[in-house]
């Protein structure tokens, strides 16, 4: 699957799994730190918004849509605890997928999957190609 230009910038990379929407990894770097021992929220917000994309574009190409553009309307980020110096996941979930609009969940973990650090609830406009 073919990143945005921003997951290079974040060192993500696609786990091999299922085949189900693809489950992202963004390993600790100072290129993702905030303040010292933590992720920074701009670069876990990064990562959701990427994990969310990844997931409505498997969903698209699911119904051979996968030529349609897609655009934000709206992102809300829920932080729950800060994340640490290790590697952190994310996972996209749609939730709706219209003809013209889609909503989308994202979840980012560290140890345990039960457990996410942060959460984004995200809609995009369906441009059908």
């Amino acid at each position: 699957m073919k990143l945005p230009p921003y997951a290079d910038l974040l060192g993500l990379s696609v786990e091999a799994g299922d085949i189900g929407p693809p489950v992202l990894m963004m390993p600790y770097s100072t290129d993702v730190m905030g303040r010292p021992g933590f992720l920074h929220g701009g670069a876990l917000g990064g990562l959701l918004e990427v994990a969310a994309i990844a997931a409505l574009r498997h969903a698209l190409a699911l119904e051979d849509a996968g030529d349609s553009r897609i655009k934000p309307i709206n992102v809300t980020v829920d932080f729950m605890r800060g994340g640490r110096e290790k590697e952190t996941r994310a996972l996209g979930i749609v939730t709706r997928l219209g003809n013209r609009v889609a909503n989308v969940e994202a979840h980012a973990w560290q140890d345990d999957r039960d457990r996410p650090i942060a959460s984004a609830r995200m809609n995009y406009l369906i441009v059908r190609g």
